[in-house]
C-alpha cells in the first residue's frame, strides 16, 4: 500500500463519484478505479458499494476514511517538518517568562505554536524581568515576556507589545481605601509604596513615578523588592501600598485586598528579541503571540 492509494481513496470518498475524484486528481477515471479495486484486494475488505446510479461507503469503508485522513495528515506535517529543519529552522526555542504574570498567554501561544511546528522543542525558563534581559543579551533565550518597553528599547531589542492589562491597588485590608469600590489614583499620594527593584523588574520605577505624576504627585517608596509575591507580602505587614498588574489578584493574601483605579492606568506586556536571531520559529511564534494577545485584550 502506497500513499497514493490512500490519497485516491480519500478522493473518491469524499466526492462520492469516480468522475469528480478523476478530475479532482487529474487522472483517467478507469486509472482511478483500477487503483481503488488494488487497494480493496490488499485490504481484503470492500470499501466502498457502486451502482450505477451512485457511489457509497460500507460501514469498513467509513472507519478507513477516517484513519486514511489521519496518516495523510501526519504524512504531510513529517515533509513540512523536514522542510522547515532543511530552511535552517531552529531546533529548539528558549522562551523567558515570570510566572505570575502572562498566565493566561503563554499556555495559549504554546499550543498554537507547537500545531504549526511539532518538532521544535520549546525550553520554558521561569525568570525575572532583569534575568531575561541578560540571557537575551547573551543569546541564551530567544524571546523574553519581559513587560514594560522603555527598557527594552534602550538595550536595543526587538519588541512587540502583545497585551495590556488594567492595574490595580494593592493595599493592606486596615486601610481606609479599601471601603471603596474604586480608588482614585491621587488618594493614594500620601501614602508609601511598595516597588519593584530595577535589577528584577527595569522600568518599574519610571513607569510608577509617571503614573503618579498623572494624579500630581509623586510617589513615596519606601522599599523595591525582587519578587512580586514579596511585594504582596509587604502591603501585607502594613509597610505599604502598591500598584500592580491585574494577574497578581491571583497572590491573593488574606491582609491585601485589591481594588481598581481611576483613571484607569494600563500595564503593558511586552515580548522581546535580538534582531540578528534568524530563527524561523521565533519569528513565527511572535505572530502567534501577537494574535493571542489580541484575542485577550
Amino acid at each position: 500500500m502506497e500513499l497514493r492509494h490512500l490519497r485516491y481513496f480519500v478522493s473518491v470518498a469524499e466526492a462520492l463519484s469516480f468522475t469528480k475524484a478523476a478530475e479532482k486528481l487529474h487522472t483517467a477515471q478507469p486509472s482511478l478505479t483500477r487503483q481503488i479495486k488494488d487497494l480493496e484486494e490488499e485490504l481484503g475488505v470492500r470499501l466502498l458499494n457502486r451502482t450505477k446510479q451512485k457511489v457509497s461507503l460500507t460501514d469498513e469503508g467509513r472507519s478507513f476514511l477516517a484513519d486514511a485522513k489521519r496518516v495523510l495528515a501526519l504524512a504531510a506535517e513529517t515533509v513540512e517538518s523536514v522542510r522547515r529543519l532543511h530552511s535552517g529552522e531552529a531546533r529548539s526555542l528558549n522562551v523567558g517568562y515570570v510566572s505570575n504574570l502572562f498566565y493566561d498567554l503563554l499556555p495559549k501561544t504554546l499550543a498554537s505554536f507547537h500545531q504549526s511546528f511539532p518538532t521544535v522543542s520549546v525550553n520554558l525558563f521561569d525568570l525575572s524581568c532583569g534575568e531575561q534581559f541578560r540571557a537575551l543579551e547573551n543569546g541564551k533565550l530567544d524571546l523574553g515576556f519581559v513587560g514594560l518597553h522603555e527598557p527594552i528599547a534602550r538595550r536595543g531589542l526587538e519588541f512587540q507589545t502583545v497585551v495590556s492589562y488594567k492595574t490595580v491597588a494593592a493595599l493592606p485590608t486596615d486601610n481606609p481605601l479599601t471601603r471603596k469600590v474604586t480608588v482614585h489614583l491621587k488618594d493614594l499620594a500620601s501614602m508609601f509604596f511598595i516597588g519593584m527593584s530595577e535589577s528584577s523588574y527595569p522600568g518599574y520605577r519610571d513607569w510608577l513615578t509617571k503614573t503618579c505624576r498623572r494624579a500630581a504627585f509623586t510617589p513615596k517608596v519606601l522599599q523595591d523588592v525582587d519578587l512580586e509575591r514579596t511585594m504582596i507580602h509587604s502591603v501585607a505587614a502594613g509597610l505599604g501600598v502598591a500598584l500592580v498588574p491585574e494577574q497578581l489578584r491571583k497572590l491573593e493574601h488574606e491582609n491585601v485586598v485589591f481594588r481598581p483605579l481611576n483613571p484607569t492606568v494600563a500595564t503593558e506586556g511586552c515580548v522581546a528579541w535580538r534582531n540578528e536571531n534568524p530563527s524561523v520559529a521565533l519569528q513565527a511564534y511572535v505572530r502567534i503571540v501577537e494574535q493571542v494577545g489580541r484575542s485577550i485584550r
